[in-house]
């Protein structure tokens, strides 16, 4: 980047209105490049969403950032890392979240943040969102915020400003962009560079945007308003909440923030434990925010007083505020919605002991998942994974004291794992499924009368006894391995990995199931997608019936998006 210190503003710290610009500005240059931070997704098929999760996480960060009036950044921060919590979509969304949520903790406390704060701030995030991932691999969004961190704090320590600082931090970043095909040899494979650190400079960018002068805070404001507001129409997890608002016996909706000076967060969280629904209680010792559903908020408002000054006190009565709006949306909801929409929770119903939650990317596969025993279920998969606050309100509707998760997708697991920090009031267990056959079999060695920790062994077990395949198409040119691989061809993938590549959906379906060594097992089940057509799904199943009639065939019509097929043998 060419610096132009005659356009750049002079700002030698950043305080709390600088850093909302930024979060606004971050937000606003990855919503403009997201398209292509999803096309460096390393397999050539439709599911490559990685800039549209970091942007709709950093989306939610900047939209909670929006909410604090003070100038302190501290608080500001420690916003933005609340909303990117809630938001997080997808591995690259929960990592970018854990970035965020550092970066929180290194500003916490400050009013103003200098070039070496903020550096060190960086750090901080870096080592959250290391100390997040189980096994972190390097070559991804993990190498390159570390070399930007360790850019940032040797630029400061020498005396740089804060725009050197970050501009010297995006120098290094895209020079470890450029080196990730040498560290992960799928991306050389692909030809790409990796799509969560590619996504990280892009918000950097927008960051250094606001320094430089070539975005003024109006602009940015009155650019990423319309994107900053909470899509209603359409949404199916808002359309959930205003239904669930009928029936809530807490209709005053009470969040605001407690200051003090040795707040225990933990201890906060259990004495609000049965005073409502819906609780978060998130912060530092120094701040905390506090969002629930009560019956009386004086009753809340004089117990968190007891702790510290209140500031940013909201209360809504959500009844009054979404009555006439659920009532249209009973009116609009078709039978299919009702199936999967009106799962609320009653207020003073029982709760049993277990509850399940799956992930599902289709009607047909969502109703399999309901037949099995699923007490909800999320719409999400490739291409629209689930946030963490998405997997949460299921959680919360399930009127069960455990609830076991399902995610059914590699990309949702870490999502799923973070629920854990939001919901309070139930128990939750995330089972590593990563494909709807695995789920299935989970589901299936699920016992609702077992112990927790059984039921855990059984259904991870029950992971390892299907193998899983799908049948999709390609969306660009690609080399994988000895594969050459052109736009618009079929291509066939058993556990994530591409195996089979061709013109025919019918052969390239034969090809898949053969390298799944489906002779060898006992049960072959198949979901055909929403455009896959009838004849094609019977000429499979008269094949596998011919080759081998002893062995049981399934077929379901899945009504899944982008994959014609989605298989499981075991």
């Amino acid at each position: 980047m060419v610096l132009r210190p005659a356009a750049a503003k002079v700002t030698s710290v950043l305080d709390g209105q600088l850093w909302r610009q930024m979060m606004a500005s971050g937000a606003k240059a990855l919503e403009l490049k997201k398209h292509e931070v999803d096309a460096l997704n390393v397999f050539p098929v439709p599911d490559g969403d990685t800039g549209t999760n970091m942007y709709l996480t950093i989306q939610s960060a900047a939209r909670d950032a929006e909410k604090i009036t003070g100038k302190s950044i501290g608080e500001v921060a420690a916003a933005a890392s609340m909303g990117s919590l809630m938001g997080a979509r997808g591995n690259s969304g929960v990592i970018l979240s854990q970035l965020l949520r550092g970066i929180a903790k290194g500003l916490e406390g400050l009013n103003t943040a200098n070039a070496l704060q903020v550096a060190q701030a960086l750090q901080a995030g870096v080592d959250t969102a290391y100390k997040a991932v189980m096994k972190p691999v390097e070559g991804t969004i993990l190498t390159v915020s570390k070399e930007t961190a360790r850019a940032a704090l040797a630029m400061a320590k020498s005396g740089g400003s804060l725009l050197e600082t970050l501009q010297e931090a995006e120098q290094k970043g895209l020079k470890s962009l450029a080196k990730t095909p040498e560290m992960l040899p799928v991306l050389k494979q692909a030809g790409v560079v990796d799509a969560g650190g590619q996504g990280f400079l892009v918000i950097l960018g927008g960051w250094i945007a606001v320094l430089t002068g070539e975005t003024s805070i109006s602009d940015t404001m009155s650019e990423t308003e319309s994107s900053l507001k909470p899509n209603v129409e359409g949404s199916t997890a808002t359309r959930q909440e205003f239904m669930q608002i009928e029936n809530l016996d807490y209709p005053y909706c009470t969040e605001f923030l407690v200051k003090g000076t040795d707040l225990r967060v933990e201890q906060m969280k259990q004495d609000l434990l049965d005073r409502g629904d819906c609780l978060l209680v998130v912060g530092t010792s120094e701040v905390v925010k506090i969002h629930v559903h009560v019956k009386n908020p004086g009753k809340i408002l004089d117990y968190a007083i007891q702790w510290g000054s209140l500031h940013q006190v909201q209360i809504h009565n959500m009844l009054e505020q979404n009555e006439n709006m659920a009532h249209a949306m009973k009116e609009n909801e078709t039978t299919e919605d009702l199936q999967t929409d009106t799962k609320i929770e009653h207020q003073g119903q029982p709760l049993k002991e277990f509850g399940v939650v799956a992930v599902a990317m289709g009607q047909g596969i969502a109703d399999v998942f309901i037949s099995l025993g699923a007490d909800e279920v999320v719409f999400g998969g490739q291409t629209m994974n689930p946030s963490t606050e998405d997997l949460a309100e299921a959680v919360r509707k399930v009127p069960a004291r455990q609830v076991f998760i399902l995610p059914n997708n590699g990309n949702i697991i870490m999502a799923a794992r973070q629920v854990k920090d939001v919901v309070q009031e139930r128990e939750v267990h995330v089972i590593s499924s990563k494909s709807i056959p695995q789920g299935i079999s989970a589901l299936l060695s699920f016992n609702s009368e077992g112990e927790a920790e059984t039921n855990i062994k059984n259904m991870e077990r029950g992971l390892s006894s299907v193998r899983s395949g799908e049948v999709t198409y390609a969306v660009r040119d690609s080399q994988y391995g000895d594969l050459t691989i052109s736009d618009g061809d079929i291509l066939g993938l058993i556990e994530d990995v591409i195996v089979s590549t061709g013109k025919s959906l019918y052969e390239v379906a034969q090809s898949t199931l053969d390298k799944m060594e489906w002779k060898t097992h006992d049960l072959v089940t198949i979901f055909y997608g929403e455009d896959t057509k009838l004849e094609e799904v019977e000429r499979l199943q008269d094949w596998l019936r011919e080759e081998n009639p002893s062995i049981e065939v399934e077929v379901h019509p899945g009504r899944q998006p982008l994959y014609y097929y989605i298989f499981g043998v075991e």
